[in-house]
């Protein structure tokens, strides 16, 4: 079995050959994407740069205050995304975010780690901010989607809850409908991840570990770890932020509050080129 190799600066050289490709074909199928290719690329080797930098330096350090810093940054950082994605906000909302995101990684991440993995020492940095990282990535995807539904059922089905809310329900059996969806919503990009995982695709964990030189038997031990620990990541996100969302925009005695609703704002450059496409 061929032992794993360290990619030089000239084998990234011959990588970007690819993306170039991408760009031409936009060029010449006059798609418009090779500006936003460019910018996406560049950004994506600045920053995977930079990250490898600093964990480099975490790695070398044998403590858990650097990793506990870098988790609260991923934390923060995770929360403001699965923000700026959902189509409607309110007062409260990046709070809401942070919780959901730091609640679903302590209680999913320390399960795999301590119980399943066993990573030694706890922090051990290995270990803990690559799986703590693909937790967070995973779930902000399903936290913005849960939002997302969440909102558009409140906004679309207003008079419905409201009539429920005339005949006496509670706060909790007016939300039940919307927070049964949403969290449905939620969990949609895992189930399709596990449903096609091995067959139509082979999930990053794994062929990381095959392009490392592990046994295939024990990559998929771990791809199956990963994909349980995602889709419980998104189960518990969708239904934390969920029920923080509806308790912002419903009050205790059943007042229906989409007033404190705002639609988010789009990026300006993202709004010019939807005006030229019109």
């Amino acid at each position: 079995m061929q032992k794993f190799t360290f990619l030089s600066p000239l084998d990234l050289l011959i990588a970007t050959v690819l993306v170039l490709a991408a760009g031409t074909i936009s060029i010449l199928l006059r798609l418009g994407l090779e500006k936003s290719l460019a910018v996406a690329a560049s950004r994506c080797v600045l920053q995977l740069g930079m990250v490898g930098l600093v964990l480099e330096k975490i790695f070398g350090i044998d403590h858990p205050l650097p990793v506990l810093a870098w988790l609260a940054v991923m934390v923060t950082l995770a929360s403001n995304e699965a923000v700026k994605r959902a189509k409607w906000n309110y007062r409260g909302i990046t709070l809401d975010a942070v919780i959901t995101m730091a609640f679903s990684a302590m209680i999913v991440g320390a399960i795999v780690t301590q119980a399943v993995i066993k990573v030694r020492p706890w922090y051990s940095p290995q270990y803990v901010i690559p799986l703590l990282g693909m937790i967070l990535g995973n779930s902000l995807n399903g936290i913005s989607l849960c939002l997302d539904r969440l909102t558009e059922h409140l906004t679309s089905r207003t008079t419905e809850i409201e009539l429920l809310l005339a005949f006496g329900a509670t706060r909790s059996e007016a939300m039940a409908e919307p927070l049964q969806t949403a969290v449905k919503t939620g969990m949609i990009p895992i189930i399709n991840n596990m449903s096609v995982a091995g067959i139509v695709s082979l999930p990053g964990m794994m062929t990381g570990q095959i392009l490392a030189g592990a046994p295939p038997i024990q990559a998929v031990g771990y791809q199956i770890v990963v994909m349980f620990m995602i889709a419980a990541a998104n189960a518990l996100g969708s239904m934390s932020i969920a029920t923080l969302a509806s308790r912002r925009l419903m009050e205790p005695h059943g007042r229906l509050r989409l007033d404190r609703l705002n639609r988010s704002k789009k990026p300006a450059s993202r709004k010019k080129a939807l005006g030229k496409k019109g």
